[in-house]
């Protein structure tokens, strides 16, 4: 008897388990569907168990498998195709399918402004990867990755770092690392009226070092060994990115998912290392690590544990290094396409710092040429192609009537490149858009983000974008390299 009630038990959960799959799996998707579909919401085709990830991998893959034959900004296509294929056969608004949960794109400043700005909890703050845990590895489990509470109570946190006064106080630190690099770069040029460089691997190794010494009280060659490792790991994350997950599958010992626990362990093996080291002169100092340190010492709503420290230095050793280096390659490489626009950015940094003077707080503001470069290339490539926002109740956005658990899909890329907003000449360089502090309807230009979720390092980045740039631009003239 006892036999037979333990599998009769089993039994039932095995069908409470499979109804519980086909719920999620089938019944609710269809129900989202049909009311996407009432609204002539259309999208591609999708499978049963993978939705159109397969199609998303096909698109991306025809979209970069031809090089290009000459630069242009028209980049919507080659690097987001999805949002130059699918509207342009299914219109706008569209839906695609990543499994059982639909994004639903919405392009448009209107929308953008309310899904970002909303204060009722409608929208909640998406998680990178899509939910998928071997996504999150990179950043997902810190401040970029939080939702909910947790996200509020480590922003409470982590925000006073950044705050302007306090980055001006770093002004002078950046602009001497800076100066250290740039001289061996002249080095390179004493013998040569030219001479070559790879300027993104030189950006990303300055701005490593920037973000090890202003935020954690480090060089970029005590964390060196970090940035490498999340280096690989980034190549694994997009991987994931780009597949679908199958529940349980980062458990299965393949070597892939070997190597992605393995790399993970000795990242924060190797911070809490840097913790440990660095911890105590950080502590007085007010930076990130030591406003972390001394929440970890508390006991009170604001307490933060050694794992949650490790957590955020992971995203903030990567988000910090790579946001301010890829801002710094582009800006970098449209002036030396737009010579003009160099000639007049570097004219503006002699004229206010002159030939031999690091920028400082003070003059720095007055670099506006120099920041009309940087907001436009910040427009043409912005640091992140999308925003993902989950809606948690029913909720209406202008005509849209979008069911809860609907992933609303928000194309950073496409809204930063629509001819409706920025004109005809919407794919040229023309830092002359931001002109005498002009600015557009919120949620049209948002590389950072707009409303309570804004990039928390955004100040820090801009900062540190614009000196070192001026920098250069005082001891250099640049072009492209034949090479390229």
């Amino acid at each position: 008897m006892a036999a037979i009630s333990i599998f009769l038990l089993l039994l039932l959960a095995g069908v409470l388990a499979a109804l519980r799959l086909a719920h999620s799996m089938l019944w609710v998707p269809r129900r989202l569907e049909r009311r996407l579909r009432r609204q002539g919401i259309r999208g591609p085709p999708r499978s049963l168990i993978s939705g159109n990830a397969a199609d998303y991998v096909a698109l991306l893959a025809a979209a970069q498998s031809t090089p290009l034959a000459s630069f242009h900004h028209g980049i919507v296509a080659r690097a987001t195709p999805q949002y130059g294929e699918w509207p342009a056969r299914y219109g706008r608004p569209f839906v695609f399918w990543l499994g059982p949960r639909p994004r639903l794109v919405v392009s448009g400043p209107d929308v953008a402004k309310a899904a970002l700005t909303d204060a009722t909890g409608a929208f909640e703050k998406g998680s990178p990867g899509g939910g998928n845990p071997l996504a999150r590895q990179l950043i997902g489990e810190g401040l970029v990755g939080l939702t909910g509470e947790k996200w509020a109570h480590h922003r409470r946190i982590i925000a006073p770092a950044f705050n302007m006064e306090r980055i001006k106080g770093w002004i002078p630190e950046i602009s001497a690392i800076t100066s250290s690099v740039l001289e061996k770069w002249e080095a390179q040029g004493e013998t040569r009226a030219e001479f070559e460089i790879d300027v993104n691997k030189e950006f990303h190794t300055l701005s490593a070092d920037v973000i090890s010494s202003v935020a954690f009280g480090s060089s970029y060659e005590e964390g060196k060994r970090v940035f490498q490792l999340q280096e690989e790991q980034m190549k694994l994350v997009i991987i994931a990115i780009r597949s679908i997950y199958i529940p349980g599958f980062r458990f299965v010992p393949t070597k892939t998912n070997r190597r992605r626990h393995s790399l993970n362990k000795e990242i924060r093996n190797s911070l809490r290392k840097l913790i440990e080291i660095n911890g105590s002169k950080c502590e007085d100092s007010k930076n990130l690590l030591g406003l972390m340190l001394s929440a970890s010492k508390m006991e009170n709503e604001l307490k933060m544990g050694i794992e949650e420290i490790i957590d955020e230095c992971k995203t903030f050793y990567f988000a910090g290094k790579e946001t301010t280096a890829n801002l710094l390659t582009w800006a970098t490489l449209l002036l030396a396409l737009h010579t003009e626009w160099q000639d007049k950015a570097r004219d503006e940094v002699l004229q206010v710092c002159g030939k031999n003077e690091h920028p400082n707080a003070e003059n720095l503001s007055s670099l506006k040429i120099v920041n009309m470069v940087l907001k436009e290339t910040l427009r043409l490539y912005p640091p992140a192609t999308f925003l993902n926002r989950m809606v948690t109740r029913d909720v209406e956005l202008g005509k849209l009537d979008i069911p809860a658990g609907t992933q609303l899909n928000l194309p950073i890329i496409d809204i930063h490149h629509d001819a409706d907003i920025w004109g005809a000449n919407v794919e040229e360089f023309d830092p002359s858009r931001f002109a005498d502090g002009k600015s557009y309807q919120l949620g049209a230009y948002f590389p950072f983000g707009i409303g309570p979720t804004i990039c928390v390092g955004q100040n820090l980045a801009m900062v540190e974008a614009k000196l070192i740039l001026a920098m250069v631009l005082q001891r250099f003239k640049f072009d492209v390299s034949p090479n390229y």
